[in-house]
C-alpha cells in the first residue's frame, strides 16, 4: 500500500504508461491511498468514478482527479479556469 499527498499525486500518475484506459488506471492505482485535507481516499476508486474512458497523459489524469474529488477533500481551492 502506497500513500501519497494530493500535492504529489502527479508523480504517481507519471509512472503509468499512456495512453491508459480508465479501467487500467483504476486497477493500477487501487493500492494507492491519497492523503487529503479531510482524511484519505483510495486513488483507484476515485479514478474509477471518472466518466472519462481514456487518459492521454499524467496531466489529463490529474485534471480528471480534480473533477471527481469532493470539494471538502481539498484543503485549498484549486485554481481553475472556470467550470460549467
Amino acid at each position: 500500500m502506497t500513500e501519497v499527498k494530493l500535492s504529489r499525486v502527479e508523480s504517481v500518475f507519471e509512472e503509468l504508461e499512456y495512453p491508459v484506459t480508465n479501467d487500467r488506471a483504476a486497477t493500477e492505482l487501487a493500492d494507492v491511498t491519497l492523503l487529503l485535507a479531510d482524511g484519505e481516499r483510495n486513488l483507484g476508486a476515485l479514478i474509477e468514478r471518472s466518466e472519462t474512458d481514456r487518459f492521454e497523459s499524467a496531466a489529463d489524469l490529474g485534471s480528471e482527479l480534480n473533477n471527481v474529488l469532493p470539494r471538502e477533500a481539498v484543503g485549498e481551492p484549486y485554481q481553475s479556469e472556470g467550470e460549467g
